[in-house]
């Protein structure tokens, strides 16, 4: 659709120049999209490629090279078949000379039938030789995209849609599959059997035959290319109404709770609905258009297969050719019909498969906007300080965030950091982590900038529970082992009772096999903290962020958590991130960060004396019954 000031835009346009309808606009714009498909499908071809001659896999080549034999020897089989076929029917008709007399109608018959099984034989060994070449390039490419997806910033994540993520890549992993196998055994085969025949008709026949079959076989390319051409932009839309729908529903089920909180089944069903209209009505004109295209498809290989069968008909009866002759132009023409049927379906395919990889590839482009700097050696954390020098950050540069803030919180220490909401608190859990990098000053970790060292070792050297620990569906044991990896059974029993969860552990009927659930939902927020601290504690970092660890529970569950947290922080630098004072009133230290600025800083008693900002907070949240 042309933008609304097009007219105008038309009429400032050059004397003799006219004006573009939108029709005119709208065809502009596609052969621009077909065009940008097109540069993106060689580059994905391009990608592609290495998957299939890798210079440090020789037995990959190996393969590829005898499967190509096997393709071509299977073709040469193929276009021989028909010439036995004819010498069978001359012999049978009298009319055989030479090797036909010598073999014997019967003698043929079976050699027909052995070429005929000798063809599919080396079709199914190309096949055979091939499909760990392509497995192994599937499961390389399926790897590459999900490591490349973690390495992804959470910026990038918290901005896309999880079931569109999902089905990029599950449309993307299937294109590489249907490309290799369709591309390199499809296309290429069907080439090479097209020049044969075309050859053969050529120096056994006549021109004509020559000019009908390569007249035919060019109408019936163009014709559907053009029209596939056209179905990949409905086939384009269908898509994008497929993902949207699939978005809707994973999104509807992840929020199951909220769905029934609400009374929202009807809402929800009627979004979905709505994806799905959309999606049908672009699905119906898919199929019309497969109609169309098959149809003229049809048309135009019976007509070339009438022509060329009524001059050999002319020639049988001129005296010119045998029986076996018309048989065998027969069976060569239903030879490339077969082939030709499937091009307009093989040729959409493949058109689709290098969209869908081009998204996939989109995405393996994307870079992430937090990266190792080149040769960044591993964090080395001698006591665990960590210092705050002068950071701004904000997610929008419009909008900063942390504004010039300076901490230094000792080895071994215990520092809260408290505010009201928007106030930066949470931000600077996430530079330590290094979701996000600093916009201005450093953050430093036993002197080291954490821009400058690898993000493995910096992940490695802090532990995090969050508000709302989220639990992989699978069990305790699996979740509590997931602090480290390759712990034994015994290590995450000794976490399990230093977060006091093993006694309700070994209550449960399966114990530490129980299935927790999706996002761990059958288990109450503070069980699944203290499954998140078990972790943490197994994980045994030398620096602990507490983020809003206990906010998310009541009272009672937050206070019994408390002991467990003091415990975790036993010889470590913790970093504690709370909204909720009382939680916070034994650390060495408190920072009071408001609009981005820190305000005031001491202990709790000292803070409270000085009855500034800390102790107004205090006093809101004991009047209103927050403390506990």
């Amino acid at each position: 659709m042309p933008p609304a000031n097009s007219g105008a835009a038309d009429r400032r346009a050059a004397p003799g120049q006219g004006t573009k309808t939108s029709a005119a606009l709208g065809a502009e714009e596609a052969a621009r999209s077909d065009a940008r498909e097109r540069a993106s499908g060689w580059r994905t071809v391009r990608r592609v490629s290495p998957w299939l001659w890798p210079d440090d896999q020789p037995w990959v080549k190996r393969r590829v090279v005898a499967a190509l034999v096997m393709l071509v020897l299977a073709k040469l089989v193929a276009v021989g078949t028909p010439m036995i076929y004819k010498g069978a029917v001359d012999a049978l008709a009298g009319d055989g000379t030479g090797w036909m007399l010598a073999m014997g109608a019967v003698g043929l018959t079976v050699a027909y039938g052995m070429a005929r099984l000798m063809s599919v034989g080396f079709q199914e060994l190309r096949n055979a030789l091939f499909t760990r070449v392509g497995q192994r390039a599937l499961r390389m490419i399926a790897l590459e995209t999900f490591e490349h997806i973690h390495r992804l910033s959470l910026r990038y994540h918290i901005t896309r849609k999880t079931g569109g993520l999902s089905r990029i890549i599950e449309r993307g992993v299937k294109g590489v599959d249907f490309l290799l196998r369709f591309l390199l055994f499809s296309i290429f085969p069907l080439l090479l059997e097209l020049a044969l025949i075309a050859l053969i008709f050529f120096l056994l026949f006549d021109v004509w035959y020559l000019a009908t079959v390569v007249g035919t076989i060019a109408l019936y390319v163009w014709f559907t290319f053009r029209v596939t051409e056209w179905r990949v932009r409905q086939r384009r839309e269908m898509n994008a109404q497929d993902t949207d729908a699939n978005q809707k529903a994973i999104d509807s089920l992840l929020n199951f709770e909220t769905v029934k909180y609400f009374n929202a089944e009807g809402m929800e069903a009627r979004r979905y609905d709505s994806a799905m209209a959309k999606y049908e009505v672009a699905a119906v004109k898919t199929n019309y258009s497969l109609a169309f295209l098959n149809f003229g498809q049809a048309f135009l290989i019976t007509a070339g297969l009438v022509v060329v069968m009524v001059l050999a008909a002319l020639g049988v009866q001129n005296g010119d050719l045998t029986v076996g002759d018309f048989v065998m132009v027969n069976a060569y023409m239903i030879q490339i019909t077969m082939p030709l049927n499937f091009l307009g379906t093989v040729y959409r395919e493949i058109r689709q498969s290098l969209v869908d990889m081009g998204e996939m590839f989109d995405l393996l482009d994307q870079p992430p906007d937090v990266r190792d700097a080149p040769d960044a050696p591993p964090l080395k954390v001698t006591g665990g300080a960590v210092a705050l020098d002068r950071v701004s950050f904000g997610y929008d540069p419009a909008r900063p965030i942390l504004r010039d803030v300076s901490l230094r919180i000792g080895a071994g220490e215990t520092v809260a950091i408290v505010g009201p909401s928007g106030s930066g608190k949470s931000t600077i859990g996430r530079l330590l982590f290094r979701f996000y990098d600093v916009t201005g000053g450093a953050l430093r970790i036993d002197g080291q900038d954490v821009r400058d060292v690898t993000l493995s070792s910096l992940h490695g050297a802090i532990g995090v529970v969050p508000q709302d620990t989220v639990l992989f569906n699978d069990t305790i044991a699996y979740n509590i082992a997931y602090g480290r990896e390759g712990a034994s059974r015994a290590e995450v029993e000794a976490a399990a009772k230093a977060a006091r969860i093993h006694d309700f552990i070994t209550s449960l009927p399966d114990g530490y096999d129980t299935t927790v659930g999706e996002r761990g939902l059958k288990l109450s927020g503070g069980e699944k903290q203290r499954v998140g601290i078990a972790r943490t504690l197994l994980k045994n970092p030398p620096i602990l962020l507490l983020d809003e660890a206990t906010s998310a529970l009541d009272t009672q569950t937050e206070q019994s958590i408390q002991d467990e947290l003091r415990a975790a922080g036993q010889g470590r630098t913790v970093l504690t991130i709370a909204h909720r004072l009382s939680t916070v009133v034994d650390a060495d230290r408190i920072v009071v960060l408001e609009a981005g600025r820190i305000v005031e800083e001491g202990t709790h008693a000292n803070l409270l004396a000085r009855g500034e900002k800390y102790a107004a907070m205090w006093n809101r949240q004991r009047a209103e019954g927050a403390l506990g």
